[in-house]
């Protein structure tokens, strides 16, 4: 078994994030032990895993102002409702 290029392992170690996805993805450290060239694709994949890429980050958001939005309507429809039980 072939071991990860020194400047390689010291990439890792300053990026924990991406140190953790290649050993949660032992597909990425066969890939840069052999082709260290490819350090450069790591990045993107480590991103898309842990949802970081723009797409995912807005997605996330668009699902927080729809639930804000929801609870902001259950909010006002229990508020209707308290005004209309104090009116009768």
């Amino acid at each position: 078994m072939k071991k990860v290029r020194i400047e390689i392992q010291e990439y890792l170690d300053r990026r924990p994030d991406e140190k953790l996805f290649v050993r949660m993805h032992p597909e990425w450290y066969r890939r840069l032990s052999r082709s260290p060239w490819e350090l450069n694709r790591l990045k993107p994949a480590a991103d898309l895993f842990y949802g970081r890429t723009f797409s995912q980050r807005l997605d996330r958001f668009n699902q927080r102002a729809t639930m804000m939005s929801m609870l902001v309507g259950m909010a006002q429809a229990m508020s209707e409702q308290k005004s209309g039980e104090r009116n009768n």
